[in-house]
């Protein structure tokens, strides 16, 4: 296995110029206006203000927790699907059962009815 770090990645620790994200950003990436920046360190129009963090972590919030809601809903379904699949596979399987046992005692009555009716009318006949 290849343990080398690839330079063109960045490490978490790493701030990324404004200037790099930029370019990123058109092709596609989503970056919020102050990334690479600590909240200590200067914004190209001044440091960010307590209001702007604060706005900062309540979106980073709810799209997130968006994100976490979708996924919970797929992973729910999915969950509920299988298991109610297996549920159902047993109360079939119990149902069937059960149907059987009772069409095997019915026909049991019936053949014994009508076996006993012929030993009847074979008896009356001689």
């Amino acid at each position: 296995m290849n343990t080398q770090l690839d330079a063109s990645i960045p490490v978490l620790t790493e701030v990324i110029p404004l200037e790099e994200i930029s370019s990123e950003d058109a092709a596609g990436l989503s970056v919020p206006a102050v990334s690479g920046h600590t909240h200590d360190q200067p914004h190209e129009h001044g440091p960010i203000s307590e209001e702007q963090w604060q706005l900062l972590e309540q979106t980073l919030r709810e799209n997130v927790l968006k994100q976490v809601l979708t996924r919970v809903d797929f992973v729910l379904e999915h969950r509920v699907r299988d298991n109610l699949a297996d549920v159902l596979q047993t109360a079939v399987s119990a149902l069937a059962e059960e149907i059987r046992a009772g069409l095997k005692n019915s026909l049991e009555d019936v053949v014994t009815r009508a076996v006993n009716q012929e030993i009847a009318k074979a008896k009356i006949q001689k």
